[in-house]
């Protein structure tokens, strides 16, 4: 048997996720602490505690989604007695869980990462004026037909596939007016387009202002060569240790090939995936594309107990 993680990116996020085992376990609360500490502020609070509006923050969002996987993992470990190396054979993450799988997988520490996900949140952010940019999700199209719907869309403004999730969905980024084109022609086709409730245009080529302030923190930061294989988004293949940096700065504007990622752990032969955050989003999308590996979403203590006695 292989077992893959896999780490959430953003949208799995809710006010209160992992409360429980920030009361009940000792080691997920030294987690929450560690994060508070790094970015000299209690976004603890906001996570159990709200509102709404402040978690959904992509700077909040980020490094929030992150420290509830890590603290999951940590209790994960303590229960199994083992290190996550010693259970796991491969790690991937969407998007920010990407550098959640780092973290995991010991190339990048936990600290250091809070911070880089504030820095990247945030700029991320500030890179498109609010409203000038969108996004939305394309349901029964294939990639194919994503991309030359993107490119039509084109003519409007910059438009492109930013998310490769699975066979039949797609999610498309860019100018508003693009987006809105882009819409437009979708529904002609007969495909469902759903506009999402997103702060900015995330994967596509107006994000460029971000990568270089996310290239000044990586530049000062040490990352280590994973003790657990990765499959990057961008090449959706495993990753050398020295093409994580560039790796991370180009995913900021580069398609999040998740569907194809998928294909390689079942080429690997995996057969138990663990899906460790908030929610059951990658595992719902995982029974769709590699329907031969057994999926858990670890989102609680009676799911870990649940996955360690399966």
């Amino acid at each position: 048997m292989k077992l893959a993680c896999i780490f959430p990116g953003q949208g799995s996020q809710k006010v209160g996720m992992c409360k429980d085992l920030y009361k009940n376990f000792a080691i997920a609360k030294e987690t929450f602490q560690e994060v508070d500490d790094a970015l000299s502020e209690k976004l603890s609070h906001t996570i159990f505690e709200g509102p709404t509006e402040t978690l959904t923050e992509t700077a909040n969002t980020q490094p929030a989604l992150m420290v509830c996987s890590i603290a999951i993992l940590r209790v994960l470990e303590k229960e199994a007695e083992k290190k996550l190396k010693d259970m796991c054979d491969y790690v991937a993450g969407h998007s920010l869980g990407e550098f959640t799988a780092l973290t995991a997988a010991n190339s990048i520490g936990l600290s250091d990462c809070a911070k880089i996900l504030r820095i990247r949140g945030k700029a991320m952010q500030e890179a498109v004026p609010v409203g000038k940019g969108a996004m939305f999700a394309l349901l029964g199209a294939n990639i194919d037909t994503a991309k030359e719907i993107a490119k039509e869309a084109s003519t409007a403004g910059p438009c492109q596939v930013a998310n490769y999730n699975s066979a039949e969905q797609q999610v498309l980024s860019g100018e508003a007016s693009a987006i809105d084109r882009a819409i437009e022609i979708s529904s002609g086709k007969g495909f469902k387009a759903i506009k999402l409730n997103v702060s900015a245009p995330f994967h596509s080529t107006l994000m460029a202002p971000a990568q270089h302030k996310l290239k000044e923190v990586l530049e000062t930061t040490n990352i280590k060569k994973p003790d657990i294989p990765l499959i990057a988004n961008l090449s959706a293949n495993f990753i050398d240790h020295s093409d994580i940096k560039q790796n991370l700065i180009d995913q900021v504007t580069g398609m999040v090939r998740w569907h194809e990622s998928m294909l390689k752990l079942e080429e690997f032969e995996v057969t138990k995936m663990a899906e460790i955050g908030p929610g059951k989003v990658y595992t719902n999308l995982a029974k769709r594309i590699v329907p031969n590996i057994s999926g858990s979403a670890l989102n609680s203590h009676e799911a870990i107990t649940e996955f360690l006695n399966t």
